[in-house]
């Protein structure tokens, strides 16, 4: 009956449905007419024949003949009567058998349909939804961003205007509302009173409309943008924004950090209260073919090592590992420590040939803007002699051409260079040069933009060592801003996780627990009461009540939950 109803009340305020009931109603009344007159006239011929008959029984004789059931008992004598029968019969079929089902199917079945299909993408937000995230787009950022609030029970809603696409994003098991975005009611209608936060990701020039739009009704509430154009920065925190995000202009910027940490020095890529979160190559250093267990660098130093990358991996650490000169150490320390580890690699040998950097569009510009501050030399190549012309002027060489084109990589220096930073918008075209690149130069850096998550994998078998997609920045720094968080971009798939410290853990050391040879993740420090200890050994106890702060991946945290939330510990 609730259906039913909801059916209904759609019915009564759809132009289309009330059109079609006209068309429909005035086909059944002349259908009506019809068997009226039909009836009519069968008293008529039978009265002619001698035969006398109930009204009744000419309303059964005419729908009897029109619906093809057969004349029955009552049949006509006369050439008359059987001519008149046949005029019923034909236009029985046409009207009953082929017009009536056409006009139902028409006029009735199918706008019930799209009222069912249309009705299961929700106007409002039910009642009672408070602590929710709002997202203005269902884009590459928020598809990556709603799996993390899936698996972190965090509600939250897609507004789209656009039925087909809003009736998509549902039948994608997304909660997904129907509305305009620059209508204030439809802001209402998402209790945007009570929502933690909006992210706004439309194009620059929606955004900032939608923005004002915000603004007008919730004055308070946190709103993220997403900016594309730099210039658009400033406009959309004017118009009310609490953040603007340039994510490509950030994903450039973060590529160039990798590239540069090909250098024999550690490079700061993330923070934690007072911790830093820095990658260290191994190049040609001492500690290469070491075991981790070997290097000593917490002793000596007082750094953590908490991961590994290798041909594109981060690997957790069980301490046996041995060390090659493509290692790159993930390591957590102190300000002043990480200064004390590159003074003793101060010395150490590190290629001096420029940074190949393939695609100069938003990314590349970015990127190379970056290596240039950064005082790293940098060698272009890119089709677009416009790309080229803008770009030059923080690089050492610009070459135009396809970078297909051996003749062209060789001479741009891919036979010397140190690294090679992939920064086209095409995942197929990066996956290609990664493979070509590292058959050309079989110890070169390669860092790689994508967009796809599903092309991660295959890029890294090509031979990239580093991969960053545009998705993964963007949610990774909206979800930082939703926690309190400085954004820290370990690569695809690892991040930080605050965790609750299990039962099953309170008042065990770290080394007790196990959690690095059973999980992978790493522990970097606890938090009690609002305060944070990062000076961590095998002895520190996990006290009762506090959080345990890790990096790692959603797998590592899933084995996490299954040993110790859920299993024995």
């Amino acid at each position: 009956m609730k259906f039913i109803g909801s059916q209904l009340a759609y019915y009564l305020g759809d132009k289309d449905f009330k059109r079609n009931s006209k068309l429909l109603l005035k086909y059944l009344a002349l259908l009506g007419v019809v068997i009226v007159i039909y009836s009519v006239l069968f008293h008529f011929i039978m009265a002619s024949e001698d035969q006398n008959h109930s009204w009744i029984t000419g309303f059964y004789w005419t729908l009897t003949v029109m619906s093809t059931l057969g004349f029955g008992d009552i049949t006509f004598a006369s050439d008359l009567g059987r001519f008149f029968s046949i005029i019923v019969l034909l236009s029985g079929i046409f009207m009953l058998m082929i017009v009536l089902p056409f006009a139902f199917i028409r006029h009735f079945y199918i706008p019930l349909l799209e009222s069912k299909k249309k009705n299961k993408v929700l106007r409002q937000v039910p009642a009672g939804t408070k602590n929710h995230i709002l997202i203005c787009s269902y884009d590459v950022i928020a598809r990556d961003l709603t799996e993390r609030f899936k698996q972190e029970n965090t509600p939250y809603y897609v507004i789209e205007n656009d039925l087909d696409k809003a009736i998509k994003i549902h039948d994608e098991n997304v909660p997904v509302l129907l509305g305009e975005l620059d209508d204030k009611e439809t802001f209402i209608l998402a209790n945007i009173h009570d929502a933690k936060l909006v992210l706004i990701n439309r194009d620059d020039f929606l955004n900032t409309k939608i923005i004002l739009t915000i603004r007008e009704i919730a004055p308070t509430i946190p709103i993220v943008a997403i900016a594309t154009l730099i210039e658009s920065v400033d406009v959309q925190q004017l118009s009310g924004a609490d953040h603007v995000l340039p994510i490509k202009k950030w994903l450039g910027e973060q590529l160039a950090n990798r590239v540069n940490t090909q250098h024999a020095e550690s490079h700061a890529i993330g923070q934690y209260e007072d911790l830093l979160i820095a990658e260290l190559p191994i190049y040609n250093t001492p500690l290469v073919s070491k075991l981790i267990r070997e290097t000593d660098l917490r002793q000596r130093f007082g750094v953590s090592i908490v991961g590994i990358w290798e041909r594109g991996r981060l690997q957790p650490i069980t301490g046996n590992e041995v060390l090659t000169q493509e290692s790159i150490l993930v390591i957590i320390g102190h300000k002043e420590q990480l200064q004390n580890i590159d003074e003793l690699f101060h010395d150490y040998t590190v290629n001096p040939h420029p940074v190949l950097l393939i695609g100069a569009g938003r990314v590349g510009l970015a990127a190379a803007k970056a290596l240039h501050k950064n005082g790293v030399l940098v060698n272009v190549v890119d089709k677009d002699p416009e790309v080229c012309k803008k770009v030059s002027p923080f690089c050492n060489k610009v070459y135009s051409g396809d970078a297909s084109d051996y003749q062209l990589l060789k001479k741009a220096g891919i036979l010397e260079a140190p690294s090679v930073l992939l920064s086209t918008h095409d995942d197929t075209m990066n996956i290609y040069l990664a493979s070509y690149c590292r058959q050309l130069n079989k110890d070169v850096r390669i860092v790689s933009r994508i967009s796809e998550a599903r092309n991660v994998d295959i890029i890294q078998k090509a031979g990239a060592n580093f991969v960053l997609s545009y998705s993964t920045l963007g949610s990774e720094a909206v979800l930082s801003i939703s926690k309190g968080q400085e954004l820290t971009i370990l690569g695809e798939g690892f991040t930080l996780f605050i965790i609750p410290i299990p039962k099953s853990l309170e008042g065990k050391s770290l080394a007790e627990s196990d959690i690095g040879a059973k999980t992978g993740l790493s522990v970097i420090a606890i938090k009690e009461n609002s305060e944070v200890v990062t000076s961590l050994s095998s002895h520190t106890i996990l006290p009762d009540g506090a959080e345990i702060v890790m990096l790692g991946n959603i797998e590592m945290k899933h084995k996490f939950n299954k040993i110790y939330v859920n299993g024995n510990g």
